[in-house]
């Protein structure tokens, strides 16, 4: 099946919005509004979860939409953390570093999945969502998002004590 015209839209936003966030990642480890890099993560991140409510190639709502919600209220919270620390007090930078870690790792999902059942054209990776192979694709990335955050939380750690 081939994308519409959202769909194609939607995947050129997401696009950006991983070059973003990978890049701010190696460059700053971690995603912060602070930096230009960071506010075009954001903002491309919320688009694209945006012109995911248009998209129903797989039928009607569905984990997709639900994952877009999901990502909307993390980003949320990770952006309200970054700019005001008082609703989280002294677990804003936490929730701000790992919030926006766990929305790149968010984008990973769909992205991975879409990208694997449909490339290569003439024989894709995977035979669909429920394909091992891709099955384990994702388990991969997501333990390279959880030591990931656990060493953006450990310099956050160190960082402080440096402070204190």
């Amino acid at each position: 099946m081939g994308l519409t015209i959202l769909g194609i839209i939607h995947t050129a936003i997401s696009l950006v919005a991983l070059a973003s966030g990978a890049l701010a990642l190696i460059r700053d480890g971690k995603i912060s509004w602070a930096t230009g890099g960071g506010k075009t993560y954001v903002i491309t991140t919320a688009l694209t979860c945006l012109t995911a409510f248009g998209i129903y190639q797989h039928g009607g709502f569905g984990p997709g939409h639900v994952l877009a919600i999901i990502t909307l209220v993390v980003l949320t919270l990770a952006l309200v953390a970054g700019m005001n620390s008082k609703p989280f007090g002294g677990l804003s930078p936490y929730i701000e570093t790992v919030g926006y870690s766990a929305t790149f790792f968010f984008h990973l999902i769909p992205g991975l999945t879409e990208a694997s059942t449909r490339l290569p054209a003439d024989a894709p990776l995977a035979s669909g969502p429920g394909d091992p192979n891709l099955k384990l694709a994702l388990g991969i990335t997501f333990l390279l998002f959880v030591v990931g955050a656990t060493w953006q939380v450990l310099n956050l750690r160190a960082g402080s004590k440096k402070r204190d």
